[in-house]
């Protein structure tokens, strides 16, 4: 939990309100003309069911093939344990994830080794449960040949479906660098339409020198330079893009780090291609990971809107029972507020949540603003002397927070994810900050990452964005528990502003 006071940014300092003038009304949300929504993300972000699906359906077909070949009918439920096993390991190795050229070769001895481990395994629950029935070496090594030859043959035959659906409609695709590797990949992608990707526009990150930005000739037609968040827009509702390849390291600066967040959170299925690929994860394979001799891997990314009910579950649920609890507490604080404060217990504030929509923040009020504007924009209550005793203990024991246990049963908050922060501010962020705006891809939360590390008060935006998207990217019910605990017990250190 935070204090009232909005989160300081130290690398560019907040103007003072009398530098800023006083609106005859309510401030409203800021106007952001840079921050216009991409399409909403499409189930499997990225993966595509018509270039995915056949590979394990071939897989489960020859391994009932030859499930049947070897043991017959007498055992029906190695039709359905063998395949559902091979499966697995299949999925564990990375198998259903193929590279921008697949090829059998290469795939061989995984498949053989796997084929290997099913069938020994098959063999020995067998020989537990039907002695009479076991396998002889011969005639599980000769399962294994065939095994492995049927799935080589059934993953041939998706392979060059795979190429001619390609060639027939590739995919729109967004190359992101600069040249003239940028150039010379469009190029490649132009002239070899099997890899199923045709370039439709080279993206800059804004963060490097205007001579970055120089485009060689292209063997073919010329593709538009997109630089501003609406032209990326355009361009991506115009051919409908489902694919971006980066030549550059996709986390080498918070412009860039931007930008990738901005794809995967739109569905984009995101590669990584030439330095990027042999800078970011493991080592691509020659043989199938390139895309005409541009080293290239996929970027695994997360699902969108991961675990979302529930964490909607666990939010209901523990707000419930903390206003149920914490009635008495609740009580005894408005009672201190209207005795210290006088009529208006409660605090009301407009903040930016989910998707840049603003909602109605509640807080206990600790201080009494001259006027709405005030109230807006300013920024450290640190040391105003308007502020009562029982305002300044509810700051530091985080008790003012505790009304945002109702935002949380609307909806409009979390217990844990990002803090909200006021329209005045967040416009001036999204200009100073590039990360800044991936933290409204989630609901705002009560608590935070940012804040159990201490980023509270007069702290780096910089930072708390940093780590606000970390959570984000990396987001689970076992880590909102421990942040949940870890803000208890800050609490309970009296360690709120």
């Amino acid at each position: 939990m935070t204090t009232e006071s909005a989160d300081a940014h130290r690398s560019a300092p907040v103007p003072s309100p009398s530098a800023v003038p006083r609106p005859a009304a309510t401030v409203r949300p800021p106007r952001e003309p840079e921050r216009e929504a991409l399409p909403p993300p499409r189930p499997g972000r990225g993966l595509r069911r018509r270039t995915v699906a056949p590979l394990p359906a071939a897989d489960a077909l020859a391994t009932a093939a030859a499930a049947l070949l070897v043991l017959g009918t007498g055992t029906p439920a190695a039709l359905v344990l063998l395949p559902a096993g091979l499966l697995l390991l299949h999925a564990h190795a990375g198998l259903y994830r193929p590279g921008p050229a697949p090829g059998l070769l290469t795939q061989l001895p995984t498949l053989l080794g796997r084929s290997a481990v099913c069938w020994c395994a098959a063999a020995a629950v067998l020989a537990a449960v039907r002695p009479g029935q076991a396998l002889s070496p011969a005639l599980l090594a000769g399962a294994v040949a065939v095994h492995t030859a049927l799935l080589c043959g059934g993953r041939a035959a998706a392979h060059r479906a795979r190429r001619r659906s390609a060639r027939r409609r590739p995919r729109a695709t967004l190359i992101v660098g600069t040249d003239p590797a940028a150039g010379q990949l469009a190029a490649v992608l132009q002239a070899r339409p099997e890899y199923g990707l045709r370039p439709v526009g080279v993206v800059t990150p804004p963060s490097l020198p205007p001579g970055a930005q120089a485009s060689p000739a292209l063997a073919g037609p010329p593709l538009p330079r997109l630089g501003s968040a609406p032209e990326l827009t355009r361009a991506v509702i115009r051919h409908t893009v489902r694919d971006v390849v980066f030549t550059l390291p996709p986390y080498g600066d918070p412009h860039t780090a931007a930008l990738l967040r901005r794809f995967i959170d739109q569905g984009s299925a995101v590669w990584l291609a030439g330095a990027a690929a042999a800078r970011e994860g493991r080592t691509p394979q020659a043989a199938t990971d390139h895309l005409w001799g541009f080293a290239c891997r996929r970027l695994d990314t997360a699902p969108p809107r991961h675990g979302s009910r529930g964490k909607r579950l666990l939010d209901l649920t523990l707000a419930a029972a903390a206003l149920v609890a914490l009635a008495p507490v609740l009580v005894g604080c408005a009672l201190a507020v209207r005795l210290a404060v006088g009529p208006g217990v409660l605090f009301r504030q407009e903040r930016v949540g989910r998707g840049g929509r603003s909602f109605t923040m509640l807080k206990f009020r600790t201080w009494q603003p001259d006027d709405a504007h005030e109230a807006a924009t300013r920024w450290s209550l640190a040391h105003e002397r308007r502020m009562s005793r029982a305002g300044r203990l509810l700051r530091r024991t985080s008790l003012d927070e505790l009304p945002q246990l109702w935002n949380v049963l609307r909806g409009e908050m979390s217990l844990v994810g990002p803090r909200p922060e006021r329209p005045f501010f967040v416009e001036q962020f999204l200009r100073t900050c590039p990360e800044y705006g991936a933290r409204h891809r989630m609901p705002a939360g009560m608590t935070g990452l940012a804040q159990v590390h201490g980023l509270r008060g007069d702290t780096s935006v910089e930072d708390r964005a940093r780590f606000d998207n970390l959570y984000i990217d990396s987001w689970s019910l076992r880590q909102d528990l421990l942040i949940l605990l870890r803000t208890v017990a800050s609490v309970v250190r009296l360690e709120g502003g």
